[in-house]
């Protein structure tokens, strides 16, 4: 049977409010906008996840799929936490150019959006995860896929890690997924610029649309998807709406 779903849009990039993306909202979703206080970053992220790991919960206890939509892969975060309250302990799918699996020991760049899959496979700093009550993953059960944009340290990090790096998104299509509760992170840069290039990070090269789209419809087909993030494009670049238009068919066959 089609699950029922409910869109939870937190409409900000890190700690900062992204206007563009509540566009998209439609009768019936929720939209996650909180007053963040005067302090430090992760402090101002942490509220908002706080208020999306509750939302998330509470739509598992309805028996209704959660997707955020969210303009960072720091709000993973707080969807994780929800899963965990509500009792499921997922096999977490992460589609991504980039891995998010630095440490500030790794990072070149210093930048928190690229540490959140390290940060909730239990590894690097644990502020935010702490600030939502989240148990590290175990990371077995964490598929990183694509992550064809990673830094030299973070490479080194992801081998290191018992994380599954699988290159091909593809390669889901014959993967055993064992009757595991899924928790789907889609950031969209994973897909091919040529298909939607309003990314603030782009990374040549990539699945195109209808490959992943093959790969997402596999995924839902199975009946396991328990809930789904999206870390969504950058609506100021996005003049002509072909990038929206993209990820919102593929974000369909994710749920659908």
């Amino acid at each position: 049977k089609i699950m029922k779903t409910q869109y939870i849009l937190t409409p900000y990039f890190l700690d900062q409010s992204l206007p563009g993306l509540k566009e998209l909202v439609q009768t019936g979703w929720t939209v996650n906008e909180q007053v963040l206080p005067d302090s430090d970053k992760q402090s101002r992220m942490s509220v908002l996840h706080k208020e999306l790991a509750k939302h998330i919960s509470r739509t598992v206890d309805e028996e209704t799929l959660p997707v955020s939509i969210a303009g960072d892969c720091c709000t993973a975060i707080g969807v994780m936490a929800g899963l965990q309250r509500a009792g499921i302990e997922p096999l977490f799918i992460w589609f991504d150019a980039h891995g998010d699996f630095n440490t500030w020991e790794t990072t070149p760049s210093g930048f928190l959006g690229g540490m959140p899959l390290a940060m909730i496979a239990g590894l690097g700093e644990q502020t935010m995860p702490q600030a939502v009550d989240l148990k590290p993953v175990n990371q077995e059960n964490i598929i990183l896929t694509d992550g064809r944009d990673l830094d030299p340290e973070e490479r080194e990090l992801v081998q290191g890690s018992n994380i599954t790096h699988m290159e091909s998104p593809m390669d889901l299509l014959e993967y055993n997924f064992q009757d595991k509760p899924i928790y789907v992170h889609f950031d969209t840069d994973i897909v091919n610029p040529l298909d939607a290039p309003a990314m603030n990070y782009v990374a040549e090269g990539g699945p195109r649309a209808d490959e992943l789209g093959k790969v997402f419809r596999h995924i839902a087909q199975t009946g396991l998807v328990k809930a789904v993030s999206v870390s969504s494009w950058n609506p100021e670049l996005d003049e002509d709406g072909r990038t929206r238009d993209t990820i919102l068919e593929l974000l369909q066959e994710l749920v659908s």
